[in-house]
């Protein structure tokens, strides 16, 4: 079973980073929180594995044990 990598894992990152924010321009608040659910699900589907994007998930919302960020 694949589990979540919590450790620094991409290349690229201020690119990636400054990308992400540049996906915002120009947009008002619905089509940004569009954007991202279609970012969401794009890299979901890449990953292929619920489990792992349940565990996200609840890592994005600070509800894994140990987590509070």
């Amino acid at each position: 079973m694949t589990q979540l990598i919590r450790t620094p894992n991409l290349d690229r990152v201020d690119d990636v980073y400054q990308q992400l924010l540049l996906m915002h321009e120009g947009l008002d608040e619905a089509q940004s929180l569009k954007a991202c659910a279609r970012l969401i699900l794009a890299l979901s589907n890449h990953i292929g594995s619920s489990a792992v994007v349940l565990e996200a998930i609840a890592l994005a919302k600070g509800k894994v044990e140990g987590s509070e960020h």
